[in-house]
């Protein structure tokens, strides 16, 4: 770069967020860079903690400081300097809202577009365009109030109408006896928290479940009273059902049951907004189109008035269609969208905007999808750049670092062995240097020369969920069997829809995990317990004082380490608390050493060098050895054993669930695209570990787009052809070899590519 092309660079140096070590590196404007490494490297530190965090931050203080007290205050990334930034736009694989009233189509502009063509076009006419609107009262229907469903609740589920209140009559999760929750009931002074729900009168019935809220005094606080019905309703009825947490879901399962309003028939519109068509189509089954079917419909209306806005609403939907979400339709509800889907359905709304001189920030676009739809959405990538964008990509996948202009590589390990740049330059250039993304780049897996014998097979018959279309496939047992297909083929639907959760299934996917700011590695795995154990037995004191959540915590902050303040209206602050300086553990506890070490130092450890420590000598350990065998098996020996689970990606979620199923005696393991968050050294890791468990017995069911693993299955049942309606049949099931060999299906044209057939 020439000293005149400085201000077409974003100059970073001197980061060191998390584990960067003073790292410099100078990013050219309106190209496409790439930034790569092994799991945990800092790539992630680079771009959202520091490039990302800064731009964000320099764009609130532009707001009046008013506007500033609602946004949460953001602190400045610790970086010497840092120039060159322009607005950044994060398209990250944060799940969607999980409101019910948001769709697939209010989350881009397609449903406001669709909205204008049938207030202009529709016969007859319902009025403007929020006439059509399910989320406006004018458009919604009266009767659901444009949610789509009626909810009926079971009575019996939600209490036991023999008990009292005061001996835990709410069955309802979360209501305990001794709750707040609970509280606000017994002391309300509308009900008797000693008399059993079934003596009630008429009247405290009604107060008990249905009365609306009111202002009560509690305890000397004022606090808000209403019935049990329409509490739960708000609680756990508007929040999407596939956002709850499993035991709500279950609970809900059990309590609600949701029909489709009579009224709209499930539409959410009125009967004027349903009576409203245009070439005999209404925009209720417009939403419900498969989007694809909906582009060709739009297409074929030919109208001069609305012209304009027929071809941008065209573009939007051809845009779905590219991404390889044509399978979609309007009306689905975006709480149900994967990570990669939802990532790639804001993608489409940054498509359609006009801003330029931008920078897009990904986190992995590639997740989730078919090498058949990388390729168009590496198209998509480099549309935006030629908009006059910045376009930053975190990505392991080999098919979209070859398309950069420009790649930086961190490394070279993880954790505190990483947070270095190794390498900066073109794709040419990496190919060439001696760096691990350098010499895996062209790595192949090669296919089985004797792929192993099914040793039995677990019968699917007549699935129909979702798009499968009347699906019977024998999966086998014994093997390591891959399920394939592009993004909305099937896979999931005949995976997880169709198995049995029966007794030693076990699925291991990519949700997030059920625990608080306090869990961490250590006291998921289960890993703490024999680490306090060998540290109590050491100094002959009690267990319990090596625990931050029990009897060792830091008076001052409880053990978290960190002070909360809760500043009512605006986002509450974390401060590191001044008394244990982060370390969550009484000082006099801190005095007790296991191979001199002290309990807070073990948890700063990463899972390897726990390995270490544990494996010999004074702090020997088998028991926490073992378990940090495991971790380090699954690729996670870069972990620090107090990390906060809160930090972890869904991939590292998913190998830490695997780590600990691996002690466990099930027979089949399903899991859902493991390789997620994997750089091309781990993958071959992943794939030993993939091995070792088939040849330890258990049988390996993985729903996977990484073509190294594809390459390295016994088995291979290929979902399609297509997406949607397109899909849910089985297009090939066998081996590997005769995959690639058919070259019939879009799996095995890109399969016999890798492998060089």
């Amino acid at each position: 770069m020439h000293a005149a092309d400085s201000h077409d660079l974003i100059k970073v140096q001197g980061a060191r967020e998390n584990n960067l070590k003073d790292v410099s590196v100078e990013i050219p404007k309106r190209r496409l860079t790439v930034f790569t490494g092994v799991s945990g490297s800092g790539k992630s530190s680079l771009v959202f903690g520091t490039i990302a965090a800064e731009s964000q931050r320099l764009i609130n203080e532009t707001y009046s400081a008013f506007v500033q007290g609602f946004m949460p205050s953001q602190s400045r990334p610790d970086v010497d300097l840092l120039a060159g930034l322009t607005t950044a736009i994060i398209v990250d694989q944060e799940r969607m809202g999980a409101n019910s009233r948001s769709t697939v189509g209010t989350a881009t502009d397609a449903n406001a577009m669709l909205r204008i063509v049938f207030s202009r076009l529709g016969e007859p006419s319902a009025g403007p365009s929020f006439h059509y609107s399910f989320n406006l009262p004018a458009g919604a229907c009266p009767s659901c109030e444009g949610m789509g469903t009626k909810t009926d609740i079971d009575l019996d589920e939600l209490f036991d109408r023999d008990k009292s209140l005061a001996e835990g009559a709410i069955t309802i999760p979360g209501y305990n006896a001794d709750g707040w929750q609970v509280r606000l009931f017994t002391a309300s002074g509308f009900l008797n928290p000693d008399k059993p729900i079934r003596d009630y009168t008429e009247q405290e019935l009604q107060d008990f479940l249905y009365k609306e809220p009111v202002k009560v005094k509690i305890e000397n606080i004022n606090m808000s009273y209403e019935g049990l019905v329409p509490r739960v309703q708000k609680s756990f009825l508007q929040k999407d059902k596939e956002a709850l947490q499993p035991h709500i879901r279950a609970f809900v399962e059990r309590a609600v049951t949701f029909t489709a309003c009579p009224e709209c028939g499930g539409s959410r519109l009125n009967k004027a907004a349903l009576d409203s068509r245009i070439d005999g189509v209404n925009i209720a089954e417009a939403c419900a189109m498969q989007i694809s079917d909906l582009a060709d419909w739009v297409r074929n209306i030919k109208d001069r008035s609305v012209a304009p806005l027929l071809l941008t609403l065209q573009q939007t939907l051809d845009s779905f269609v590219e991404i390889g979400l044509g399978y979609l339709s309007l009306d689905r509800p975006s709480g149900t969208l994967s990570g990669g889907e939802a990532q790639r359905t804001k993608m489409i709304r940054h498509l359609g905007s006009s801003l330029t001189d931008v920078s897009y920030i990904f986190d992995e676009p590639t997740v989730g999808l078919h090498p058949h739809d990388i390729e168009r959405m590496n198209g998509l990538l480099l549309r935006l750049r030629d908009k006059g964008n910045t376009v930053l990509v975190v990505e392991h996948k080999p098919e979209t670092i070859a398309i950069a202009d420009h790649v930086v590589d961190l490394g070279p390990g993880a954790g505190s062995a990483g947070g270095v740049v190794c390498f900066e330059g073109s794709v040419a250039e990496l190919r060439a240097s001696d760096t691990l993304t350098g010499r895996h780049l062209d790595y192949r897996a090669t296919l089985k020369a004797k792929p192993r014998e099914p040793k039995g097979t677990l019968p699917i018959r007549n699935a129909t969920r979702h798009n499968l279309n009347d699906v019977s496939v024998d999966v086998p047992l014994g093997v390591l069997c891959v399920v394939t297909g592009v993004a909305g083929s099937g896979k999931s639907s005949l995976i997880h829809g169709s198995i049995p959760k029966s007794a030693g299934v076990v699925s291991v996917d990519q949700t997030a995990i059920r625990g608080s700011r306090r869990s961490n590695p250590a006291t998921y795995t289960g890993l703490l317990d024999p680490i306090r154990a060998a540290f109590a037995k050491a100094n002959g004191v009690k267990p319990a004082l090596f625990s931050a959540n029990s009897a060792g915590a830091c008076p001052n902050c409880n053990g978290n380490g960190v002070i909360y303040t809760d500043l009512a209206m605006m986002a509450g602050v974390a401060t590191v608390c001044e008394e244990c300086e982060g370390k969550r553990f009484q000082a006099a506890v801190l005095e007790y050493k296991l191979g001199g070490k002290d309990i807070s130092q073990v948890l700063a450890m990463s899972v390897v060098e726990a390995q270490e420590y544990f494996a010999a000598g004074l702090a020997k350990t088998p028991a926490a050895h073992a378990i940090l065998g495991r971790m380090a098996d699954v690729g996670l020996g870069y972990l620090s054993l107090g990390q906060p689970l809160t930090t972890l990606s869904g991939g590292e979620r998913q190998r830490l669930k695997l780590a600990i199923h691996m002690a466990e005696k099930g027979g089949i393991y399903v899991l859902d695209e493991p390789t997620t968050g994997l750089h091309l050294a781990d993958v071959e890791q992943l794939l030993k570990l993939l091995d070792r468990l088939v040849d330890s017995g258990k049988s390996v069911i993985v729903i996977e787009h990484h073509l190294a693993v594809m390459a390295r299955a016994d088995w291979i049942i290929d979902l399609g052809p297509g997406a949607g309606h397109d899909g849910g049949k089985v297009v090939f099931e066998g081996t590997p070899a005769k995959l690639v060999a058919a070259r019939e299906t879009l799996t095995g044209q890109h399969l016999a590519t890798y492998v060089g057939a």
